[in-house]
């Protein structure tokens, strides 16, 4: 078993959702296509999953077995940043990341702000009735949880989660990532602006069926990249 479901095979195991094809978990992954295309045939082979009319794993005890097997190696070694946005889909429950993190998506990694590698903050959107299991899931992978953002002194690493609790969840998929509809995303923008105008521009500019009478002069540009916002 152990030759078979090394972290790779342990982080597809988790990737899968009933009925994905490979491509599907590869882009959740964000890994390359053929690194998970030969992972899917060596546990196909081992009778791990199941290749019928999509992707499924054959035993929820494997898919626990690997849960546990990539949060222990989350520990002795933490996850870096790119690693931190794959964690959640791990979870047994729906999120979407927001905030941030939404405008971060929604742009295509194009408008970053408000964070540095050492000061690292993820924002998700979880449902109310979940907020319990997502405190213990991130525990897990020794990701620190709050409800608002934390000082960089109060925190052991670089990375904290930052939950959003709301009694229910409307999810849109972007490249892969579950995220917030981009229309509220638009609306978090508005209400910081200052913050965000540059990226209500890009959106504008992105997006052709979007009207939202930003007009951004480069020659006003601040460094967003590392201006604080919350």
């Amino acid at each position: 078993m152990y030759e078979v479901l090394d972290d790779t095979a342990a982080q597809v195991l988790l990737a899968i959702e009933s009925g994905d094809s490979i491509r599907r978990v590869a882009q959740h992954l964000h890994t390359p296509y053929e690194t998970v295309r030969q992972t899917v045939n060596r546990l196909e082979d081992a009778g791990y999953v199941s290749y019928d009319d999509g992707l499924s794993v054959v035993d929820e005890r494997v898919r626990d077995a690997a849960r546990e097997l990539v949060a222990a190696s989350a520990v002795v070694s933490p996850p870096s940043i790119e690693d931190a946005y794959v964690v959640p889909q791990f979870g047994d429950w729906p999120f979407a990341f927001t905030r941030i993190d939404a405008v971060y998506m929604w742009t295509q990694g194009g408008y970053q702000v408000g964070r540095e590698p050492d000061d690292y903050p993820l924002f998700i959107a979880v449902r109310e009735q979940d907020v319990d299991a997502w405190e213990t899931f991130f525990e897990s992978f020794g990701l620190p949880t709050d409800f608002e953002r934390q000082p960089r002194d109060e925190l052991d690493g670089p990375l904290q989660i930052v939950v959003d609790p709301h009694p229910s969840l409307e999810i849109e998929d972007v490249e892969g990532y579950p995220v917030i509809p981009r229309e509220d995303t638009i609306e978090y923008m508005r209400d910081h602006y200052a913050t965000f105008e540059s990226a209500l521009a890009m959106f504008d500019r992105m997006y052709d069926d979007l009207d939202l009478g930003v007009a951004y002069r480069e020659a006003e540009r601040v460094n967003h990249e590392f201006r604080r916002s919350e």
